[in-house]
């Protein structure tokens, strides 16, 4: 998933992006009552424009309003991580680390069931795509960036090649934990994580659902250096 920001445009997206960096940075806890005029004086919008910035994140799951409380944080368990302007406001915030193990488990539960379907239903492009990122795993050397960039193209086309509408959905959350964890002391393009990606992708060409599901496993269970930048 992309880093842009909030796609709506000009002072509407500075709205619902200043709003949200400050839920975040902490500004505004959950249970806080927005103060709505000081708010409009710091953004620098009117009230219709912060209006539908509350709109929006109230769709979100990070604000609700009552009559006589006003426009409030709704506690953080109702925040709608799986939305992706969400979980970036919240990865840019800095996460912490049990919010990556949260991850590592979510990964667990999905992506080697992704493998298995992946090898009933892959197609050519799918293989062509899960080669191309093995081959950019093995290129990108010492470059960290370039070996984050492949492990995500890997892990997003495993998830294309199971053809489950709700699994390949879920990029939105994998690809930018993966991307944010490489920021923070990824293994850069060590040979080490290509053994193991190269399993899945034999598995899965062979058709072997549960070699594949197996090999997913084994990759997310190594040591988080030997898997790889980011994964």
């Amino acid at each position: 998933m992309s880093e842009a920001a909030y796609v709506g445009r000009g002072v509407h997206r500075t709205a619902v992006e200043g709003l949200a960096l400050r839920i975040f940075d902490g500004t505004y806890d959950e249970g806080d009552t927005l103060e709505l005029p000081a708010l409009m004086a710091e953004l620098g919008v009117s009230q219709t424009v912060l209006r539908e910035a509350v709109k929006v994140l109230t769709a979100k799951g990070l604000l609700d309003a009552r009559q006589k409380r006003g426009t409030f944080v709704r506690p953080r368990a109702d925040w709608n991580l799986l939305d992706s302007d969400v979980l970036r406001w919240k990865l840019a915030a800095g996460a912490p680390p049990d919010f990556f193990t949260d991850v590592l488990e979510l990964r667990r539960a999905i992506e080697p069931a992704a493998a298995s379907l992946a090898a009933e239903h892959r197609t050519e492009e799918d293989l062509a795509a899960l080669d191309g990122s093995l081959t950019a795993m093995r290129s990108a050397g010492a470059d960290p960036v370039l070996a984050v960039r492949a492990d995500t193209a890997f892990h997003s086309a495993l998830l294309t090649a199971s053809h489950n509408r709700f699994f390949v959905q879920l990029r939105r959350v994998i690809v930018p934990a993966l991307v944010a964890r490489g920021g923070h002391g990824g293994s850069g393009g060590q040979a080490g994580p290509v053994p193991a990606h190269a399993e899945v992708v034999r598995s899965v060409r062979e058709g072997d659902g549960d070699g594949a599901y197996m090999a997913v496993l084994e990759l997310l269970d190594l040591p988080a250096g030997a898997r790889g930048a980011g994964a």
